[in-house]
C-alpha cells in the first residue's frame, strides 16, 4: 500500500474556497484543474492509503489523457503505468490463453504506438491505485489544491449568504466546520454529499455478479502460445472472463464474469486459483494477491447540482466496467466543472454557467451507460462453447462462428465515437448554427467544429498540437488563411475588447494550416471557432461581432444578456480568498 500523510482535525481550515468530499481520481483532478485556474480547494479523504491489491480502472482513454496533458500531467502518468502503450495494443479473443484466437480487436482503447491523430494524446493503459499516486503526487507539489486523509465528510448546511457549512469529522467521531462557497462531492457511489441532497441513483444491477483476482505467476508469461495483448477475453469452455497484464514482471489480473450471487459470497468450491488456471488452460503456478467480487451496475443520479453543490464521477453516475469509460466520464465531469467553479470567482460567471454542469454532463453519462450495458449483454461466457477447443471441422466450424458472433463487441474496445463524437449542442452556453451535425455512433467519430463538439484535434506545421495553442480560457482561433494577411488580433479586436471589459478571459490566434496542407477553415466548415476552456466549440463563424456575442453565451449570459449587462462584482459566494 502507498502512504501518504495522515491529516487531524486541527488540519482542517475553518474556510475553504470549494471543499471536495472525496479524493479518488475525479476529486484530485477536479482540486489540480481549479488550481491550475488559480482557485484554492481542500479534499477531504477517508484513506489514508492507495490500496495498490485493488486496481479496477485500467484505461484511461485519448480524451482523458488530453485533460491530463492540459494539466502537464500525460508524461508524469505514462512514466509511471507499469505497462507501456509499446508493449501491446490489441484485445484477443480466444478459447484459452494456450488455445486459438478466434478474433481480435487491434488498437483497443485508443492505444496506438507513435503520433495519435484524433487527440494530441492517445490512450494507455494503467491500474487506478497508479493513477491516484500521480495525482495526489501533483496536488502534494500544489500551491492551491490541499488533501486531507483520514477524515470524511459528515454533513452540511446551506449558509444564509450563500455557501456551505461542512460538517467534518474523524474516525473517533469527533467533529469540525468548515465554510465553502462551493461544496463538490466525489464520495463515490455511496455518497455522503448525494445523499445529503435527498438524491437517489436510479437505475438497474446486472443480475450476474463478476470477481476480479489479482495474482502472481512466474510460469504464465511464457506459457501463453498466443500474441501479447493488452487484454485476452477468454471463452471457456471452464471459466469464461478476462486476463491480462498489470505489469511487465510476474503480476497479472483476471476477471471471471458471469458469476452467481451465491458464489460470489465466497463459497467454499469457488476457488481463485483454478478458475485463473482454468482460462490459461494450463497447470501454471498462481498465487493469489486478492480478489474482489463486484456487480455492473448501470445508475444515474436524476440531479447533478442544487446552487452551491454539485456531484461529480461515481456519485453522480455508475457505469459497467466495459468499454472502461467509467472513471474517464468522471474525469470529463470534474473538467467540465473546474472552469465554471473558477469563472464564478472571477466574477465572469452568468447566471446559466454553473446549472450548465448537469445539463451538459448528465447527457453523456447515460449515453455511456447505455452502451456499456449493451456490451455487458455480450460478456465472455455468452460467447463460450466446448466445441471451440475442438479439433478437425466442428472446432474450425465453432470458431469461424464465434469470430462473426463477436463482431457485436467492436463499440466495447474501438469506441471513439463515444470518447471524442458527444456533444453539448443542446446546452445553454452554445450558440447553434442550424448545420447538420454527424449522427451519434459509438464507434465512428466524426470530426466535427458544430457548436457543442469537442473542437477537431488537428497536428500544425513543426509538430504543435492545435490544443497546445489553446489558452486557459476562451480562445478565439480563426484560419490564418482566412486573415489575408492580416493580423487575428486585429481581425478579431471587438473579441478582445469584450473580454477585457468584463474580465472574460479570451486569446485570439491564428493557426493553420495542418500539417498535411489542410486548411483550418476546411477542418471547421468555418473561418473561426470560439472554443470553451474545456476545449469544447462554443460558436463558429466569420464575424467578429458575432464572435463577441457569442461570449457572453459561453459565459452563461444567454443571447438576451449583452456582455454590457454583465454587472460588475458578480462574486460566488462569501468565501473568495
Amino acid at each position: 500500500m502507498t502512504a501518504v500523510n495522515y491529516a487531524g482535525l486541527q488540519d482542517v481550515p475553518a474556510a475553504t474556497p470549494v471543499l471536495i468530499s472525496g479524493g479518488g481520481p475525479s476529486g484530485l483532478f477536479l482540486a489540480l484543474d481549479l488550481a491550475s485556474r488559480g482557485i484554492r480547494s481542500t479534499v477531504i479523504e477517508p484513506r489514508t492509503l492507495i490500496d495498490p491489491d485493488r486496481p479496477r480502472a485500467k484505461t484511461t482513454n485519448a480524451r482523458t489523457m488530453t485533460h491530463l496533458r492540459r494539466l502537464g500531467l500525460a508524461d508524469a502518468l505514462r512514466n509511471a503505468a507499469p505497462l507501456p502503450v509499446g508493449f501491446a495494443q490489441d484485445v484477443i479473443f480466444c478459447s484459452a490463453l494456450t488455445g486459438s484466437e478466434i478474433r481480435r480487436f487491434p488498437n483497443a482503447f485508443q492505444l496506438e504506438a507513435g503520433r495519435y491523430g484524433p487527440q494530441p494524446e492517445c490512450g494507455q493503459q494503467v491500474p487506478q491505485p497508479v493513477l491516484e499516486a500521480v495525482l495526489r503526487e501533483a496536488v502534494a507539489g500544489s500551491a492551491h489544491a490541499t488533501l486531507l486523509t483520514g477524515l470524511r465528510v459528515d454533513s452540511f448546511e446551506a449558509l444564509p449568504d450563500g455557501g456551505q457549512r461542512v460538517t467534518v469529522a474523524d474516525d473517533s467521531g469527533r467533529r469540525t466546520a468548515v465554510d465553502c462557497a462551493f461544496l463538490a462531492g466525489a464520495d463515490g457511489g455511496s455518497s455522503t454529499v448525494r445523499r445529503g441532497l435527498g438524491l437517489r441513483l436510479e437505475g438497474e444491477s446486472a443480475s450476474l455478479s463478476n470477481i476480479s483476482i489479482l495474482f502472481r505467476s512466474r510460469d504464465l508469461a511464457a506459457t501463453i502460445t498466443l500474441d501479447p495483448a493488452v487484454q485476452y477475453w477468454v471463452l471457456g469452455p471452464g471459466a469464461a472472463g478476462m486476463v491480462g497484464r498489470m505489469d511487465l514482471d510476474e503480476t497479472w489480473w483476471a476477471i471471471i464474469q458471469g458469476v452467481a450471487s451465491h458464489d460470489v459470497g465466497g463459497a467454499p468450491d469457488l476457488d481463485p486459483a483454478a478458475l485463473v488456471r482454468s482460462l490459461v488452460g494450463a497447470d501454471v503456478d498462481v498465487e493469489v494477491i486478492a480478489t474482489d467480487p463486484w456487480t455492473a451496475r448501470m445508475l444515474l443520479a436524476p440531479s447533478y447540482a442544487t446552487d452551491s453543490v454539485f456531484l461529480v464521477g461515481d456519485a453522480a453516475h455508475q457505469n459497467p466496467p466495459w468499454g472502461g469509460h467509467g472513471f474517464n466520464t468522471c474525469i470529463g465531469d470534474a473538467a467540465n466543472l473546474a472552469w465554471k467553479i473558477a469563472a464564478a470567482f472571477e466574477g465572469w460567471a452568468g447566471p446559466r454557467l454553473l446549472e450548465s454542469y448537469g445539463l451538459e454532463r448528465r447527457p453523456v453519462a447515460d449515453r455511456t451507460i447505455r452502451d456499456a450495458a449493451a456490451n455487458g449483454k455480450a460478456l465472455a461466457y455468452h460467447f463460450a462453447d466446448p466445441a471451440l477447443t475442438a479439433a478437425g471441422v466442428a472446432g474450425e466450424a465453432a470458431r469461424a462462428g464465434a469470430h462473426d458472433a463477436l463482431a457485436v463487441k467492436q463499440s466495447e474496445f474501438d469506441s471513439l465515437g463515444l470518447v471524442l463524437g458527444y456533444s453539448y449542442a443542446e446546452s445553454p452556453l452554445v450558440v447553434p448554427d442550424g448545420a447538420p451535425v454527424p449522427a451519434e455512433d459509438p464507434i465512428r467519430y466524426v470530426p466535427s467544429a458544430s457548436p457543442g463538439a469537442l473542437v477537431p484535434h488537428a497536428w500544425l506545421e513543426g509538430g504543435t498540437s492545435l490544443y497546445d495553442v489553446l489558452g486557459p480560457g476562451f480562445s478565439l482561433l480563426v484560419d490564418s488563411e482566412a486573415l489575408a494577411g492580416n493580423a487575428a488580433e486585429t481581425a478579431y479586436a471587438e473579441v478582445l475588447a469584450a473580454g477585457a471589459g468584463h474580465g472574460i478571459p479570451v486569446t485570439v490566434a491564428a493557426v493553420g494550416p495542418s500539417d498535411n496542407g489542410t486548411p483550418m477553415a476546411e477542418l471547421w466548415a468555418a473561418d473561426a471557432v470560439l472554443v470553451r476552456p474545456d476545449q469544447h466549440v462554443a460558436w463558429r463563424g466569420s464575424s467578429a461581432q458575432a464572435a463577441a456575442a457569442a461570449l457572453a453565451v459561453a459565459a452563461g449570459w444567454g443571447a438576451a444578456h449583452p456582455l454590457d449587462q454583465l454587472k460588475e462584482g458578480t462574486n460566488a459566494g462569501a468565501v473568495v480568498s
